[in-house]
This record gives structure tokens, C-alpha cells and sequence, in this order.
């Protein structure tokens, strides 16, 4: 398993390594001047400066480059960017994988090759889709002109970039000739880092929890308030045994979220008690039915828009403002304020920003509505929520897996998912980080592209 150590501002353990890291250049002999390639990007992007190749001066200056790393910096977000020659050097198919790679840090990877530009991403850092945007407009603002382009897409992308840029170089391999004693303390600057880290997590893991709780709080109320309505006593006469059947099992169901919420630790836990509020209204939905005498319901995902509506009844084409339109199941109330032209009845849930719908509340929701949408195949919830911050968090593989017990499918799992600033060294999705190609966009023509499908609208 690769540890991941968040890069932080610096502060005690992070003073005492650079401290440390200056010692060391003490004992090393100067190193030669740069005469361009992968490792003297790399060694540069490490450092948190923007590089050029010697080669591209001409047409970006240091200046321009100092002024573009300050710019970064100052920003404090994982961007990397580099200004290189169309050479071999700098293989087309393989520069952001390769760059990537001898990096080693989560951030996003802005290169201009020659006449192209291009932008690549960890989806931990900033999605896909955003950065081409942002690179898409910078380009089409500044044709040809590399710092107007290059600062303008730093500009714009880097509130949307999460973490924090990096602190400075990596340590040379001249550590394997200093003194034991640095060795030493070098290792209690990294113990202390990576406990700065783990508790930094556990802040975060708790604020996230904490903000759940009070809307797994909501529905558990919801869910008893819906059984202190109901008419139904299973001692009476016309009460058949699948009926009570049926009622145990909601109340086994309310029972059950009661004490998983109570057991709760970290954000994952809250998928068991969404499973379990989901399996009991679907147990009301079918004593409802038993008791009228109609045909028993489908087992159908909840309503989409508000899972506190209970099982959906179809499934309806909506599409939010500016956003692609996709199949969502809702429930009948809500399926007949769309057929009349009115907005649905939509879960809000409150975040810095006000009150926002549940998916553009951020990632916490992930486990949330894992538990109530989880159990109904793999692609159902990525689909509903394409596009979506809470989106984001099921769209990087492997394949996905919700449902009982969900602990993240491979992805976000609630917290050791690394984020932009992270150092992860190769191991990351090499899906995410392909080569220039004809779809990438350049002085010469071509369109943008080279990141998948581009499609209108942005992300919502």
C-alpha cells in the first residue's frame, strides 16, 4: 500500500526537514547547469518552479517563468507547468505520464510542446473536464502567446484546484552519504509529518461526519415520523402474517440506522444506515401495498431528488440548469411537478456556501448516497450524478461498488483517497495522464480534445 504524505504549509516538522534538506546541499557539490530533459523538468516541478527548457526561451523567458512560480505559489494549489521543445526529449505520446511519474506529487500538469498545449489532471487534484476547460478558453485567449495563455489558465483553474502546492525539492540521492546522525533526524521530521497528516485526516474525517450526522439525523426522524403515521396494528384481526412480516422489518430497519448512526466513526459508516432507511421504506412500500390489495412494487431506487420520498415509481429524462439531461428515478409527486413544468421537490443540504442539493454538497455525501442508490448496479449512481461535484468522487476506476458495506469500490473511501499536494510517486492512473495527439490544440489548428469527450455546459 503507498502512504501518502500531504504536502502542508510549512510549520514545525516541515521547518525542521527544510532546515534539514539545507544541510545536506551543504555536503553536495554544486550540480552542473541545466541542459534540458525529463529529469531536469521533473527536478524543477519537485521544487514547485515552473520549467523551461532551455531550448523555449526565446519565446518564455525566465522572467516570465519567475513570475508565473510566484503566481503559483502564491496560490498555494498542486499546478505544474512546463514549457518544452516538440523534440524527443520530451516524447509527445508520453511527456504527462513521464512528468507525472518522476514528479510523483497529485496536481494537475499544464504542458506547452512546441506549438501545442494541453493540461493533464489527478482526478484528486481537479477533474478532467475542468482543467480542459479552463485550458480550452486560456488558448482560444491568447493564441500563440505562451505567457498570456499559461497565466491565464493558473489564473482561472486554480480555485478549483484542491491542496496545496508543494513545499519545496525532493531530497537528492546525495542523503546516501550524510552523516547518520542527519539520517536520523531527517526521520523524525518525516514521523512527525506523517502524524501532522494522519491527524490532519481525522479533523477532516470528523468535520465530514459531523456534517452528515445532522442529515442522516433528519432522515432517521423522517423514517419514524413515517411510522408514527401509520395506521396499522398487527394484532388486528384483518393483519395477515406477511403483513407483519412486512412491518417488523421496517421497524428492524429504524432500529438498525438508529444504532449504526450511533456507532458511526468516520463518514463511510453513514452507507449502513442510508442502506438500511432505504430497505425500510421499501418494507412500508410493500405493506402499503398488501393492505390495499394492489400488485406489490418493483423494488426501484428511491427518488432521486429526495431519497426521503421513498421508492421511485419511473423513471423521468431531467436535466439540471446547464447541465446534460440524464434518466433519474423519482416518485409519483415528483414526477408529476415535472410533467406540469414545475421544479421537484429537492433534498438541500447546508454547506459554506448555503444551502446547496445534495450532490454539489462535496464529496462527504459520497457514503451517503452510496447506501440509498448503492444496491442497484454498478453505473446507476455515476450516471445520475455525472457532471455533479458529488460525481466526481465515483469517476475514477475501478469499477464501482456501492451497497451494503460500501467502503468506496476502489475510489474515495472517506478519506485515504489522495488529494492535490499529495505525494504518491508512480502510483497513479496512467488513464489520466495521455500524450499530445491530434485532438490536443496548437498554433497549427486541430481542436481541443486529447482528454476524452468534450462536451458543453462545463461541470454544475
Amino acid at each position: 500500500m503507498t502512504i501518502a504524505l500531504r504536502r502542508s504549509r510549512v510549520g514545525g516538522p516541515v521547518a525542521l526537514l527544510a532546515v534539514l534538506v539545507g544541510l545536506l546541499l551543504l555536503l553536495v557539490p554544486g550540480s552542473a547547469a541545466a541542459s534540458g530533459g525529463l529529469d531536469d523538468a521533473a527536478s524543477s516541478l519537485k521544487q514547485g518552479k515552473v520549467y523551461v527548457d532551455p531550448a523555449m526561451t526565446g519565446r518564455f523567458s525566465q522572467a516570465q517563468a519567475d513570475a508565473l512560480t510566484k503566481k503559483i505559489k502564491d496560490a498555494d494549489k498542486p499546478i505544474f507547468v512546463a514549457v518544452v521543445p516538440d523534440s524527443a526529449q520530451y516524447p509527445a505520446k508520453s511527456v504527462f505520464q513521464d512528468l507525472r511519474t518522476k514528479v510523483g506529487i497529485v496536481g494537475a500538469y499544464a504542458v506547452w510542446r512546441g506549438d501545442q498545449f494541453d493540461v493533464r489532471s489527478d482526478p484528486g487534484a481537479i477533474s478532467t473536464r475542468t482543467a480542459h476547460n479552463y485550458a480550452q478558453a486560456a488558448f482560444d485567449s491568447h493564441h500563440g502567446d505562451i505567457n498570456g495563455t499559461l497565466t491565464d489558465f493558473v489564473t482561472n483553474a486554480s480555485p478549483k484546484v484542491s491542496g496545496h502546492a508543494p513545499g519545496g525539492g525532493g531530497i537528492s540521492a546525495a542523503v546516501i552519504v550524510v552523516p547518520l546522525v542527519l539520517l536520523a533526524l531527517l526521520g523524525t521530521g518525516a514521523f512527525l509529518l506523517v502524524r501532522r497528516s494522519r491527524k490532519r485526516k481525522a479533523e477532516q474525517a470528523a468535520a465530514e461526519l459531523r456534517a452528515l450526522r445532522t442529515v442522516v439525523d433528519e432522515d432517521i426522524t423522517a423514517f419514524g415520523e413515517e411510522l408514527d403515521r401509520l395506521d396499522f396494528n398487527p394484532g388486528a384481526p384483518d393483519a395477515d402474517d406477511v403483513q407483519r412480516a412486512d412491518y417488523t422489518k421496517a421497524l428492524d430497519s429504524y432500529e438498525g440506522a438508529k444504532r449504526a448512526m450511533d456507532e458511526a466513526t468516520k463518514p463511510a459508516d453513514v452507507t449502513a444506515v442510508t442502506t438500511a432507511l432505504e430497505d425500510g421504506r421499501f418494507s412500508l412500500a410493500t405493506l402499503a401495498a398488501r393492505r390495499s390489495g394492489r400488485p406489490l412494487p418493483e423494488r426501484r431506487p428511491p427518488c432521486f431528488f429526495d431519497p426521503r420520498h421513498g421508492p421511485s415509481s419511473q423513471d423521468v429524462l431531467w436535466a439540471p440548469a446547464g447541465g446534460a439531461g440524464r434518466e433519474v428515478p423519482v416518485c409519483t409527486a415528483d414526477a408529476q411537478r415535472l410533467a406540469s413544468g414545475q421544479d421537484p421537490a429537492i433534498r438541500t443540504v447546508q454547506t459554506e456556501q448555503g444551502p446547496q442539493p445534495y450532490w454539489n454538497a462535496g464529496p462527504a455525501y459520497g457514503p451517503w448516497a452510496g447506501g440509498y442508490f448503492g444496491g442497484y448496479g454498478s453505473g446507476l449512481l455515476p450516471g445520475l450524478l455525472v457532471g455533479t461535484m458529488l460525481g466526481s468522487v465515483f469517476s475514477a476506476p475501478p469499477a464501482y461498488g456501492y451497497g451494503p458495506g460500501y467502503e468506496g469500490g476502489g475510489g474515495w473511501d472517506g478519506g485515504d483517497r489522495p488529494e492535490g499536494g499529495d505525494v504518491t510517486g508512480g502510483d497513479f492512473n496512467p488513464g489520466d495522464f495521455g500524450g499530445f495527439d491530434s485532438g490536443s490544440f496548437s498554433d497549427g489548428g486541430g481542436d481541443f480534445g486529447g482528454g476524452g469527450d468534450f462536451g458543453g455546459g462545463g461541470d454544475w
